[in-house]
């Protein structure tokens, strides 16, 4: 099948089609020989900030340890391997670092890295056999989008485990609301809103190097797929999810205005999309300043409105309400969640890896607004996920 069926809007489906299958095929009771109810060992490719916290809830899970550690800088992984335990022999530092974990006895990878590494390793860790939990967002391009749906079919041809780490699909709040717009509580869709408004993040380090640029990802367009796509999908997600549909096409306008002091990210996006059933969707976002925060979605049906609040309420009004309640501890409730998912789903033997395709069209949802943004034109969902460039990493300089 066809990359372009395959990612089509309307034969976007999860595990269509077949790919050759280049594993030897575990049985579901054992996990490279570890049996069912043992540790799962794991392995940390990005060893920074998100890294060390997301550790810390594998381990305080308890069905799973961490015995290798890999991240470009040598500082981090060694603190990194301090804290868990890691040998020094089982640190890797360089662009390669994950090629090096993956030759060593492990069940799964977790990937934490910056977003444009993210294909190249997933799809290394699910040909080296190992399961994969994987950060949002899973690429900052149209072929990272088609190659990681690649390795979640494959995933599941072979038997393992293929886990992307949203947390609004994780809460209960959510997904009972999302479960209700599904049932037509709201009646007829014919609008909505999708928000992700906060203020800067931080600078990693001074600006200068290809070091400090590595370290400053979050504001580099190449490596991090720029805030629409690195940060604002978390909103994008959740009103593809309420819709059940990718989006037709899009128009939109942003720019850098507000944070001009690092990289060449933009620090606002307004977007139009249009869905199905002519369902339009307006999206802004901004990443500077102070005095308002929010990440939205809301629809509004003829009956009623969803409304989602990263962090906040998530509830239903209108003719068949729904109380819902809040979500303060969305952020790490959500991850603990799906920490005990995979987990689950490794030892029971669930290869079905649902969470792959929502979180393709939800990325490529993401490029589609990007693109009518940066060329100020009307894009198609159609022609954007034919796209075949690529975002150049520019990694000249960088240590192998």
């Amino acid at each position: 099948m066809k990359k372009e069926m395959l990612l089509s809007r309307r034969h976007f489906v999860a595990g269509a089609g077949a790919a050759a299958v280049t594993l030897s095929v575990l049985k579901p009771e054992t996990v490279f020989g570890a049996t069912a109810n043992s540790k799962l060992e794991i392995g940390m490719i990005g060893c920074g900030g998100r890294g060390r916290w997301i550790a810390d809830l594998f381990q305080k899970h308890g069905g799973y340890q961490v015995v290798a550690a890999a991240d470009y800088f040598q500082d981090r992984v060694d603190a990194f391997g301090e804290k868990f335990g890691v040998p020094a022999d089982r640190r890797y530092t360089g662009l390669a670092c994950y090629k090096r974990l993956l030759e060593g006895k492990l069940d799964a990878v977790v990937i934490e890295s910056p977003p444009c590494f993210h294909p190249e390793q997933a799809a290394a860790a699910v040909a080296a056999g190992r399961h994969v939990f994987l950060a949002k967002p899973i690429a900052v391009d149209v072929p990272g989008c088609h190659s990681i749906e690649e390795s979640g079919r494959k995933a599941s041809e072979n038997k393992l485990c293929f886990l992307v780490d949203f947390q609004s699909r994780a809460t209960a709040f959510y997904q009972e609301a999302v479960q209700r717009v599904h049932n037509g509580d709201i009646g007829l869709i014919v609008s909505g809103d999708v928000e992700y408004h906060t203020g800067r993040l931080g600078i990693q380090a001074p600006p200068g190097d290809q070091e400090a640029r590595l370290k400053n990802w979050v504001f580099d367009i190449a490596l991090s797929g720029d805030i629409i796509t690195e940060q604002n999908i978390h909103a994008l997600d959740v009103c593809t999810w309420i819709l059940d549909q990718a989006p037709l096409k899009a128009i939109g306008r942003g720019g850098r205005k507000g944070r001009t002091d690092v990289g060449d990210c933009w620090d606002h996006f307004s977007v139009i999309y249009t869905f199905p059933n002519d369902v339009l969707m307006t999206f802004s976002s901004k990443q500077f300043g102070e005095g308002h925060d929010d990440i939205l979605c809301r629809v509004y049906g003829v009956d009623g409105t969803i409304h989602t609040h990263y962090g906040g309420e998530v509830s239903i009004k209108g003719k068949k309400p729904y109380e819902g309640g809040q979500t303060p501890d969305i952020y790490e409730k959500g991850a603990v969640t799906n920490i005990a998912t995979f987990h689950d789903s490794i030892q029971k033997g669930d290869f079905s890896n649902p969470t792959v395709s929502p979180s393709v069209r939800s990325n490529l949802t993401t490029i589609v607004g990007r693109t009518a943004a940066y060329t100020g034109k009307e894009v198609t969902w159609d022609e954007v996920v034919k796209s075949t460039e690529r975002l150049d990493p520019k990694l000249q300089g960088l240590k192998d």
